[in-house]
């Protein structure tokens, strides 16, 4: 048996198109859940604002309010929703993000769900790093000017197979986030997020096989459908790592479910061949996974 993966499992990405309907992009991800159940997948993610058109300007008009936990169907209609697929579908649900609204704090955050198969809610996680970028003649979009950013490393067990890391889109690009869940154990980092045409076809899978290749653990990126009539253009290309930095599952930019079977035995032939597990220089630099770390378990 392997330490981390202690029974392989059958992810899905949901690459889903949404729009600004919110009751209907449910609907959709609800069919889209079943669909990928109905196919064996025993851990199901869906993509970044799943439940919601992507920009500043929606986040206000789209936000739940979470807490106190459970939040009403009122409250949070995407909460309920999440939790009640969850138990049909009888899976592990990943619930890409929605925009959240904490009243006690009169701030709003890009939050995903995590529920396990009997409908119960498992992790939140916040985006810890806001997408704030400048690329001149490309690409100007600022999260911070609405969102503020959450204070967490968050990983998910799930008894049967271990221990997976949760983080959203721009969490990526931070090495730290994926380093400290894979010393905790994590066999696995998704990420639910919305790369743009730049930068997708800058660094999507740059970033992907990255935190894979040097945590020699799976990494699984779900993308929302790209829609070219909505004011933002996501990349799509939603795919799935394996330790060894291989793509082993991708989509194209359309509405679709990728797949992927993971197994512990590809992580500890992979650790084996390359074992820099036992090769790292504590001596030499700090362990960042020791000390004080802020995470969610």
């Amino acid at each position: 048996m392997s330490k981390l993966l202690k029974k392989p499992l059958k992810l899905a990405l949901v690459q889903l198109a949404t729009g600004s309907d919110k009751s209907a992009n449910l609907s959709r991800a609800r069919s889209k859940v079943l669909e990928a159940t109905s196919k064996g997948a025993n851990l199901v993610v869906l993509p970044e604002c799943f439940n919601s058109p992507y920009g500043t300007k929606y986040f206000p008009k789209y936000c739940e309010t979470l807490l106190p936990s459970p939040p009403t169907k009122e409250q949070s209609p995407s909460y309920h929703a999440l939790s009640e697929l969850a138990k049909e579908a009888k899976t592990y649900l990943v619930g890409g993000s929605i925009p959240e609204y904490w009243e006690e704090t009169k701030k709003y955050y890009n939050t995903s769900l995590t529920f396990d198969p009997s409908g119960k809610l498992l992790a939140t996680h916040r985006k810890v790093h806001l997408f704030d970028i400048d690329i001149p003649g490309k690409i100007t979009f600022r999260e911070s000017e609405v969102l503020s950013p959450g204070n967490k490393v968050t990983i998910v067990d799930l008894p049967e197979y271990g221990k997976i890391a949760v983080a959203i889109c721009y969490d990526i690009r931070f090495p730290e986030l994926a380093m400290i869940a894979a010393r905790k154990d994590a066999f696995l980092s998704l990420y639910p997020g919305a790369f743009n045409m730049t930068t997708g076809k800058l660094h999507w899978e740059l970033q992907a096989r990255a935190r894979a290749v040097d945590n020699q653990v799976y990494v699984g990126l779900c993308s929302p459908a790209r829609d070219m009539e909505a004011e933002y253009n996501a990349w799509g290309h939603s795919m799935v790592v394996d330790p060894n930095a291989e793509v082993i599952a991708e989509l194209d930019e359309k509405e679709n479910i990728v797949y992927a079977d993971l197994t512990g035995e590809k992580i500890e032939e992979t650790r084996k061949g390359i074992p820099i597990y036992t090769q790292r220089r504590f001596d030499v630099y700090p362990d960042v996974s020791e000390g004080k770390v802020k995470y969610e378990e």
